[in-house]
């Protein structure tokens, strides 16, 4: 089992280092900020799973994620995501409605490529719009470029569709389990997480049993 305290002191060395050489040349800045969100994503996730959830650093990954879109090259949509799946493990969901509307401001419902639909169906989600949210969710699951299973969850979660929700949010645990490479070398099945919280506000959360899950 993970040292979930020395990850998240890592994490912490990691964002603290980014915040102290944070350039002023638009392109590294946006770059160097981007990690900064990944990092305090990390110190999010170990907390959590060490038992001693902080929101705080959801909130700054999603802090970072929003402010490195400005000058981050064109199609950058997982900085949304990033954004959106923090303030939703932060328990935010004030500002998770925030960053749900900047996202779709940003073109992700309109966007061709699987990764900006999965973007909106997220932020559709958050904002309750149910039939727009499985739209997107299906737009994603066309593609061959999106994992399959992720979308099928999103689709059932704006269903309403409880048994899809199982069957597909099992499916998402099992390809963290069999995988070996995570955002920043934290077992965390993340996305697991953001999707029961998801269902969970829709009265559909399931149960699972992970140690990839707290």
């Amino acid at each position: 089992m993970p040292n979930w305290a020395d990850l998240v002191e890592r994490a912490r060395g990691r964002y603290e280092d980014g915040e102290r050489r944070l350039p002023d040349d638009p392109d590294a800045r946006q770059r160097q900020l981007t990690r900064m969100g990944n990092a305090a994503t990390a110190a999010g996730l170990s907390s959590l799973m060490a038992g001693r959830s902080d929101a705080g650093w959801f909130t700054r990954a999603a802090e970072r994620y929003r402010e490195s879109w400005e000058g981050a090259p064109p199609n950058s949509w997982g900085r949304p995501i990033g954004a959106v799946k923090a303030r939703i493990l932060a328990g935010d969901w004030e500002a998770a409605a925030d960053d749900a509307r900047w996202t779709l401001e940003a073109g992700a419902a309109e966007a061709d490529s699987p990764i900006a639909r999965y973007a909106a169906a997220l932020a559709l989600l958050v904002l309750g719009d149910w039939g727009e949210a499985r739209v997107n969710a299906d737009q994603a699951r066309a593609s061959t470029d999106f994992p399959g299973e992720v979308a099928d969850a999103l689709a059932a979660i704006a269903a309403e569709d409880v048994v899809g929700y199982l069957e597909a949010v099992e499916d998402v645990l099992s390809s963290f389990e069999t995988r070996s490479d995570y955002l920043e070398e934290i077992p965390v099945a993340d996305t697991v997480l953001v999707l029961q919280a998801l269902a969970g506000r829709r009265g559909m959360a399931a149960v699972l049993d992970s140690p990839l899950l707290p």
